[in-house]
């Protein structure tokens, strides 16, 4: 951080000037959120101001669209979420309609699983689809749903089970012996060539999705239908799900509390979550407005 606790200064840039930011682009579970999952008035308020200045504001989150109760009285403009690590794009003024879907394809699903089951042996699944998650019987409750179907990854993954053959956003797999960093290198190196693999829990709770999806890749999609660049970008993040995002926006904070690869994929860094360090780099942005109009 800075002398004065608010922002470091990014690395220098190529001569000429900097593009106008037109988009902001955050996470939310330690970034946006404060740890006990609420919205600062001070964030509030900085979200507003940017969407008032005409800058759009794109919540981009691994959570589902069922959880975005928490930010959904705070869309301006748009209404749209990228949720799910990029796997869909959710209306939030609609109580989260899937505009778009990228769904994993069952099969793809299944082999991942499989690979995952033979380099980590006691592994467990949980599929999450458009129309909710279903788990394996040994599936830690972080957030089980009553009505969830229960049974092997393999029955889940079928749609003789699933009769409305609903699409799957993501796998999750979770491991309770090898470490979170530990777990996700082993996945990727085996059974990264069939599908995305990250994570954003602090525990070994990976993230599944289908290859070449992500939050940057959605992001992209959902800026070029706004004739947005990547240059015009602005992007927050805390944990390795939110890496390929801050690398693709032109400027790139990571929060305080951030995973050390965050920190070295993004351009620059901010205050923590609980310091309301999204806000203090929207201010920034619009007090710069104010003072050098363009």
């Amino acid at each position: 951080m800075g002398e004065d606790g608010s922002v470091t200064s990014a690395p220098q840039r190529p001569d000429g000037p900097t593009p106008a930011t037109r988009l902001i682009a955050t996470d939310l579970d330690g970034t946006l959120l404060r740890d006990d999952k609420s919205v600062s008035p001070r964030t509030i308020a900085a979200l507003a101001a940017a969407e008032e200045a005409g800058i759009e504001v794109f919540f981009v989150t691994g959570r589902p669209a069922r959880w975005m109760g928490v930010v959904s009285d705070h869309v301006h403009g748009h209404g749209l979420a990228i949720c799910a690590n990029g796997a869909a794009v959710v209306d939030l003024r609609t109580g989260g309609e899937f505009v778009e879907v990228r769904a994993l394809p069952r099969a793809t699903a299944l082999t991942v699983v499989n690979t995952l089951r033979a380099a980590a042996p006691g592994t467990s699944f949980a599929v999450e689809l458009t129309t909710g998650i279903n788990y394996e019987p040994a599936y830690p409750p972080f957030f089980q749903d009553p009505g969830a179907a229960v049974a092997t990854a393999e029955k889940l993954l079928s749609e003789e089970l699933d009769g409305s053959a609903a699409p799957v956003l993501k796998v999750l797999a979770h491991h309770g012996e090898l470490g979170p960093d530990e777990f996700l290198a082993l996945a990727r190196s085996t059974a990264g060539a069939y599908a995305s693999i990250t994570r954003s829990s602090p525990t070994s709770l990976l993230e599944i999705s289908g290859l070449g999806i992500s939050k940057a890749s959605t992001l992209a999609l959902c800026c070029a239908e706004r004739g947005i660049t990547p240059a015009e970008v602005v992007a927050f993040g805390d944990m390795p799900n939110d890496v390929e995002m801050l690398r693709w926006a032109g400027t790139s904070y990571a929060m305080g509390n951030a995973h050390p690869d965050v920190i070295a994929a993004a351009s620059g860094r901010t205050v923590a979550n609980n310091e309301d360090g999204v806000a203090v780099v929207i201010e920034r942005i619009l007090a710069e407005r104010t003072t050098h109009p363009r």
